[in-house]
């Protein structure tokens, strides 16, 4: 059964053994950021947080790594919560395959109890805010999802995006957001600025599971992430129509936030801690100005921890990742197997692939750099054969120390467009990218003697089967 808002996830959460309240009366800094931060430290079964007892705020309700470990995950997508990672992603990957299902739009969203306007906007009233890393610049919005609209293009239904996007809470009714120029949002902002224009939004908080997964998605400009979720779901996305913007919103989300991106408006942003683990500093970032709030009553307050991997990031952005590349990539070469896309954010990207002939699978590493997520993120490939898991990292390390020969399989291509957050980046935004091409050489390339491999015993995988039953069944 799908989940429909965040409070029932949570409820799911509790019953599997994978929420976990907090007893104490905590400060909001440093100790929520802090535990979460620590979530991603004990093990890939650490549970989301609640927090209740805040010291400062009233009836404050702060929830952290929902998504934080591959339990929570699986449950978020409806499977049992032991799904290895290598599942998950073959589960999403055939998911993938019913988008689009429309979405279902409903009538009183529970987020329309409550409603600010005019001079009683105020962010602080609303949302217990605090800072996720103490070189932070100010109190974030960062897992929160973003909606846009085409100003070229208004009524298609795709071309409306839904993406997560970092935003600095600067006022009362002020927010700095970062559009990274390879997503939707920063082509629709260039679109209204030339038009002189202000760009609506709407802004949401705590909502049902699957919107974080598939707001940082890297879909086509003109895919519905509304659809996707429906795919991923199994049933349509209840959606509601935000009522200052007309923009489509999640019907089950605890905060909806109503306004604009003011045109050429620009203002200081930042330092934040990153994906990336390291601190980007301050930009001159475009400006939302706060127009309407609509919220639950006692709302929760849901965040998102980032610093050095891996923290909730990485497995929210895992398998939206890689399973967008390996379709991409697949469309136009089936020999690909399999894509590993989760480590920061598909800066790097191991990728499983058959050959047609020589130097194929460095062809497959190049045009994985141009995809729509490869412009901003994959900087590095790793390519392996069909027969090497690329989420076995000793397989992978076992294919890149014996098959690799630097001299010709590994290639630099310079000054390629990167992420400005990337640490590496310079100037921010540009890099060389890096192939490793650890495939196993074919005709007309003879290079090497790999002609007689070891391979796996035709037992092998009965007995894995066979030998995980006896030590689950202890």
């Amino acid at each position: 059964m799908p989940y429909d808002d965040l409070r029932s996830f949570l409820d799911t959460l509790e019953k599997e053994g994978q929420l976990l309240r907090i007893p104490d009366e905590v400060l909001p800094e440093p100790d929520i950021a802090a535990a979460a931060n620590a979530a991603g430290r004990i093990g890939e079964g650490a549970p989301a947080l609640w927090f209740d007892r805040v010291k400062g705020f009233t009836d404050a309700r702060i929830v952290m790594n929902v998504h934080g470990s591959w339990r929570n995950h699986a449950l978020a997508l409806g499977l049992p919560k032991d799904t290895s990672p290598r599942e998950q992603v073959e589960e999403f990957a055939r998911r993938w395959d019913a988008f689009p299902v429309a979405p279902e739009r409903r009538a009183d969203a529970p987020w329309q109890d409550n409603t600010l306007t005019g001079d009683d906007v105020d962010l602080f009233r609303v949302l217990p805010l605090f800072r996720l890393n103490d070189g932070d610049g100010g109190f974030y919005l960062d897992k929160a999802a973003v909606v846009s609209r085409d100003p070229d293009d208004p009524d298609h239904f795709g071309k409306q995006n839904l993406g997560t996007y970092r935003m600095e809470v600067v006022g009362r009714d002020r927010l700095a957001l970062q559009p990274v120029p390879v997503h939707d949002i920063a082509q629709h902002l260039r679109t209204a600025e030339e038009r002189g224009e202000d760009l609506p939004v709407a802004i949401t908080l705590g909502n049902d599971p699957v919107i974080p997964i598939v707001a940082g998605m890297p879909l086509r400009y003109d895919q519905s992430e509304y659809e996707m979720a429906g795919a991923l779901r199994g049933a349509p996305m209840p959606i509601a129509t935000a009522p200052h913007t007309g923009l489509d919103v999640p019907w089950g989300a605890e905060v909806v936030i109503e306004g604009v991106i003011e045109s050429r408006v620009r203002q200081i942003e930042g330092p934040f801690g990153e994906f990336t683990g390291h601190y980007s500093g301050g930009r001159r970032m475009p400006v939302i100005r706060v127009e309407r709030i609509s919220y639950r009553t006692d709302p929760v307050f849901e965040s998102l921890y980032l610093g050095m991997p891996w923290t909730e990031c990485d497995y929210l952005v895992g398998p939206n990742t890689s399973v967008p590349l390996l379709k991409q990539l697949r469309a136009e070469f089936p020999e690909v197997r399999a894509v590993n896309a989760m480590y920061t954010h598909g800066l790097l990207v191991i990728i499983s692939t058959a050959k047609r002939y020589g130097g194929f699978a460095k062809a497959v590493g190049m045009r994985a750099m141009t995809t729509p997520h490869g412009l901003g993120y994959v900087s590095q490939v790793i390519l392996v054969d069909e027969d090497v898991d690329p989420f076995d990292l000793p397989q992978v390390m076992w294919a890149q120390s014996a098959k690799v020969n630097p001299r010709e399989d590994v290639v630099v291509v310079p000054n390629l467009s990167v992420v400005a957050l990337a640490p590496a980046s310079q100037p921010p935004g540009v890099t060389s990218k890096l192939i490793i091409d650890a495939t196993t050489p074919v005709a007309p390339d003879v290079r090497g003697d790999f002609g007689t491999p070891v391979k796996d015993l035709p037992e092998t995988a009965e007995w894995t089967a066979r030998l995980r039953t006896l030590l689950a069944g202890r």
